[in-house]
């Protein structure tokens, strides 16, 4: 089995999820692949920091497909944990996790704004254009079944962290599962540092 997750290294719902998703991930021996998801095109917001961010999350993905998680986690934890800009040196992000500091060039290359776009698309064919993210897809080999979320206002732990994610990817796998969903209870939660 494989994951798909889509992220926005801004948001901090999605940093929450991803802290969930990576814990379980490696206790259920699960492969997660990272793929880039803008707000700031979704919105049709001005172009900024996460967008710039992204660009470099677009570049390396292009050289090295795993290698995005890892500077996830270190654009997530200087963001949400060091009250970083997603963009502030983004070659030392780079560096942190064995990336070449070049590319931080990227960040001002919109040439990379279309692999970006690229990739919503693809999360958009899997779960639709009317959710935001996370978005995330489980595939045993047959082809992706995704669905935004899950929302966590509160980051699950231990046997309860693995007992959502199974019922997480049972529920993925119903053809006909369309939403589940209740009101957010709070601010995101603050995961422990990376």
């Amino acid at each position: 089995m494989r994951i798909d997750a889509w992220f926005d290294p801004i948001c901090p719902w999605t940093w929450a999820t991803s802290r969930w998703l990576v814990g379980c991930a490696a206790a259920r021996g699960v492969e997660v692949r990272w793929h880039p998801y803008s707000l700031t095109f979704k919105n049709d917001s001005p172009a900024g920091p996460a967008l710039r961010a992204l660009r470099v999350v677009a570049a390396v993905r292009a050289h090295d497909e795993v290698a995005v998680g890892p500077l996830y986690t270190e654009l997530g934890r200087r963001i949400h944990h060091d009250g970083e800009q997603a963009d502030d040196d983004l070659g030392a992000a780079l560096a942190a996790v064995g990336l070449e500091p070049d590319l931080a060039a990227a960040a001002e290359d919109d040439s990379w704004d279309a692999a970006i776009r690229d990739s919503m698309a693809e999360a958009t064919a899997l779960v639709g254009d009317d959710v935001g993210i996370p978005i995330l897809a489980v595939d045993d080999g047959d082809g992706p079944k995704g669905a935004a979320g899950p929302i966590l206002s509160a980051i699950p732990t231990d046997d309860e962290a693995l007992q959502l994610f199974d019922a997480w990817v049972a529920t993925l796998r119903v053809p006909g599962f369309a939403e589940l969903k209740r009101a957010r209870t709070g601010p995101p939660p603050h995961p422990e540092r990376p």
